[in-house]
């Protein structure tokens, strides 16, 4: 019988997959992973809420459950890029690199290490026949984004058992099964953060440098309170709303001077706001290679974005991606991720946008 190690994290994804592969005959061991160490606002630890229910869903499958921790491997390959990218005045996306440092790396090995064949986890994704990585079925869950930094190599080790079904099938096998987290809310943000406040949790780690906000003509606007909490495309949080001297319409970020500490925003969304390329300088193909030198496609500049139509050069380790429509707020840090139809081909971190207008501030 096939040893198999399951990712709980005290969510109903992971609960349902436990529960499918123990169906399915596996000899299933469920595994709790601690990666962060603090309580939240409320002084509460949710880590112990979260393995409070990864114990009763084991118990009612019946499957054996353990804890291990990987606060101090969060610490150094997530949480310290992490800090990194925000001084630079990016907007990183740590959900991808705990993706492929810890999850699939770090708990890979581990569970490779207790002589297990595979690692499931509750990712709404799916594998084809040659262990590359498939949207899931559900095309409003699918998380094939959060995993484009995997390898053809770390997937040969995984399975998805919910990557065939909608978020509702999986919620009303948790209720049949008389799951404690059927009807538990879906954790959203950033994973160590939760829902506190963002910049507040930021200013935590990063001392603030306040500066001028500044409009795209370089009029002073207003005052903002360290580049790093501001990001592309951002109209709530700015405190510049209700002047009189402007159209009255919303406030955007379109830029950012390090140099000489500026934010920079402009009424209304123009060509400022819009991006036509891209750079990004190192990009991981799941299958080990790119498909062609050259090839068009589709792509997402964040999660949840509808697909949009590119073309692709490859230059080195990295990509030149020119855009069939100007892209709003493309964001350095954040990961461009390709498709070909429900194939997920792979992306890497956005290094540099070509602003549909230049900003000369």
């Amino acid at each position: 019988m096939d040893h198999v190690v399951v990712g709980m994290s005290g969510g109903v994804d992971s609960s349902v997959a436990a529960y499918l592969l123990k169906q399915q005959g596996f000899d299933v061991v469920g595994i709790f992973m601690k990666n962060w160490e603090e309580n939240d606002e409320d002084g509460v630890c949710t880590a112990a809420a979260d393995y409070a229910d990864v114990r009763s869903v084991s118990e009612t499958i019946g499957i054996p459950y353990y804890t291990v921790n990987f606060a101090k491997e969060y610490r150094d390959r997530v949480f310290s890029y992490f800090l990194d990218e925000y001084k630079k005045g990016r907007t990183p996306n740590p959900d991808v690199l705990c993706n492929c440092e810890i999850k699939f790396k770090a708990f890979l090995d581990f569970a490779l290490s207790t002589g297990a064949g595979l690692l499931a986890t509750g990712h709404y994704c799916r594998l084809n026949g040659d262990h590359l990585l498939m949207r899931g079925a559900d095309g409003g869950k699918d998380q094939s984004y959060f995993l484009a930094g995997l390898t053809h190599k770390q997937l040969e080790r995984v399975v998805f058992p919910i990557g065939d079904l909608q978020k509702t099938e999986v919620r009303l096998i948790a209720k049949e099964q008389g799951f404690t987290n059927a009807l538990k809310k879906d954790s959203t943000g950033v994973c160590f953060i939760g829902e506190r406040n963002f910049k507040q949790f930021l200013m935590q780690y990063l001392p603030a440098q306040r500066g001028d906000i500044v409009d795209e003509r370089g009029r002073k606007i207003g005052t903002h309170d360290g580049l790093m909490y501001y990001t592309l495309g951002q109209r709530r949080g700015l405190g510049i709303g209700g002047r009189s001297d402007g159209t009255g319409e919303s406030w955007f970020v379109i830029g950012k001077d390090l140099g000489r500490n500026l934010l920079i925003v402009q009424q209304g969304e123009h060509e400022e706001l819009y991006s036509t390329s891209l750079d990004a300088n190192t990009v991981n193909w799941i299958a080990g290679a790119a498909p062609a030198q050259v090839f068009s496609c589709t792509a997402k500049f964040r999660y949840r974005q509808p697909d949009q139509a590119v073309r692709v050069i490859v230059t080195g380790n990295g990509v030149h991606v020119d855009f069939d429509q100007p892209q709003r707020a493309v964001t350095p840090g954040q990961w461009v991720v390709f498709y070909q139809g429900d194939l997920c081909l792979g992306g890497g971190p956005i290094d540099a946008v070509a602003p549909l207008k230049a900003i000369s501030v």
